[in-house]
């Protein structure tokens, strides 16, 4: 049991206490049942997210819920709820590429930023507070514009989103890894390396990236909600996944705007709810690890009696 105590995410549980606590469990089973609707998608969903028709039927057009179609469908003809669960699929093949794309490049970078400085640095520092200066979601779409070439292929659609998003997301890991990195190059082991002669890619990749990345697991939460946000107004927009290739709750958003206006209201209303409650589990994750992280933040164990009795015992000693 002692190894399972040290897993990521059980050690933090046990660390934390009150607020701390239910945040974090509140944030692992919104995001695990998140997970786990992506992976099992063909199996959970009753029906295909382009399906319109079942035994030569078709299916009626803005039906209200029921029986055969729990979440109701759409003015096309599709399951609402097959939709849904298989947006969260696309969703989280997005999150994936653009935070997994970013958090190397972006980590890459920085720590090469950090450690030489000079021009590098100052060339890298100024293209990364231009892209920063511009807001995400306008930065976002003017790169799906000039990637929008996925000729209706959910891997092009899922590659033009998740990069468009990775462009954002760079700037802010180089940021936090620079500023570590510039003041870990300076200490003591970092100079004792250098004095019995080892390389500066084992300094770089064994001493320094270690200790400069601590600080990252918040961060990637954050932009993991920010990723759903930013894929979410880009399917608003029609500049995310092809509608064709794969089911996404932002492009599903765009399509029920008629729908609100006439009284249906099911159409908008799970699309919506799936994108808020899974940013309210990444965002719950990301606070609670961020209290943890931050000594200011953190909630100490109260102490138990009997170690309670154990400090009056000493002291009296």
């Amino acid at each position: 049991m002692e190894k399972f105590k040290n897993l990521p995410f059980i050690k933090q549980i046990r660390q934390s206490v009150g607020l701390q606590r239910f945040m974090l469990l509140t944030g692992l089973i919104i995001i695990l049942i998140f997970v786990l609707a992506a992976i099992f998608a063909p199996l959970l969903a009753p029906f295909s997210y382009s399906q319109s028709k079942a035994d030569g039927i078709s299916f009626a057009t803005q039906a209200t819920p029921d029986a055969k179609h729990l979440l109701g469908t759409t003015v096309g003809g599709l399951d609402v709820l097959s939709r849904v669960i298989w947006g969260s699929r696309t969703a989280l093949y997005t999150i994936l590429v653009s935070v997994v794309a970013s958090l190397f490049l972006g980590t890459f970078l920085g720590l090469i930023s950090g450690y030489f400085g000079g021009w590098l640095d100052r060339i890298l520092v100024a293209i990364a507070d231009a892209i920063y200066s511009f807001p995400s979601l306008l930065l976002a779409i003017v790169m799906a514009i000039m990637l929008n070439t996925t000729g209706g292929s959910i891997f092009g659609g899922i590659m033009s989103a998740g990069i468009s998003i990775t462009v954002v997301f760079v700037p802010q890991y180089l940021r936090v890894v620079r500023s570590e990195v510039m003041k870990i190059k300076n200490e003591a082991y970092i100079d004792s390396a250098k004095a019995i002669g080892a390389s500066t890619t084992r300094i770089l990749f064994r001493h320094v990236l270690k200790n400069s990345t601590r600080t990252l697991p918040v961060i990637i939460t954050m932009n993991a909600a920010e990723a759903i946000l930013t894929l979410a107004g880009l399917g608003f927009l029609g500049l995310g996944i092809e509608p064709s290739a794969a089911a996404e709750w932002g492009y599903d958003l765009n399509r029920s705007i008629s729908d609100v206006t006439a009284g249906i209201w099911w159409t908008a209303l799970f699309p919506g709810f799936a994108i808020v409650i899974v940013v309210i589990g990444i965002t719950l994750l990301g606070e609670g690890l961020n209290d943890l992280a931050d000594p200011r933040l953190r909630i100490r164990r109260k102490p138990t009696p009997f170690s309670a009795k154990d400090d009056e015992k000493g002291a009296d000693k």
